[in-house]
């Protein structure tokens, strides 16, 4: 990957996506927009499969750090353009400038860092955490 280098797909906003649904009581109202947990989530997803040239079997690319600013309501149905694009690599961390783009123009922007880890480690280090 070089600097600049960008990957950016379409996805329509679907029910699952939205913060209606993210209520644990009664009480916890949200509307029926695209939720900002599943901006985030699908800036990931972007980031991630612009590195998945970059991995070898039994690894995977993580996510460290994420940065977000959530400007505009995206509403169910809406299609949105998701973007990712490599900035730098700082020691073993990937860094990306993401973005979301509904029907109105620029809906969310941050900035996300991910690791290459490989996938038999991560899963023993989690076990020794809590064991």
């Amino acid at each position: 990957m070089k600097s600049n280098d960008t990957y950016e797909f379409n996805y329509t906003v679907e029910e699952k996506d939205l913060a209606s649904l993210l209520p644990l009581q009664k009480d916890d109202g949200f509307p029926p927009v695209l939720a900002t947990y599943r901006m985030i989530a699908l800036m990931e997803i972007a980031a991630a499969r612009m590195m998945h040239p970059l991995l070898k079997e039994g690894e995977y690319s993580v996510g460290v750090n994420v940065n977000t600013i959530h400007t505009a309501p995206t509403l169910l149905g809406n299609q949105i353009k998701v973007k990712a694009t490599f900035t730098q690599m700082q020691d073993k961390l990937y860094s990306f400038d993401v973005a979301i783009f509904d029907s109105g123009g620029k809906a969310g922007k941050g900035t996300h860092t991910r690791a290459i880890i490989n996938n038999e480690k991560l899963l023993a280090g989690a076990t020794k955490r809590v064991s």
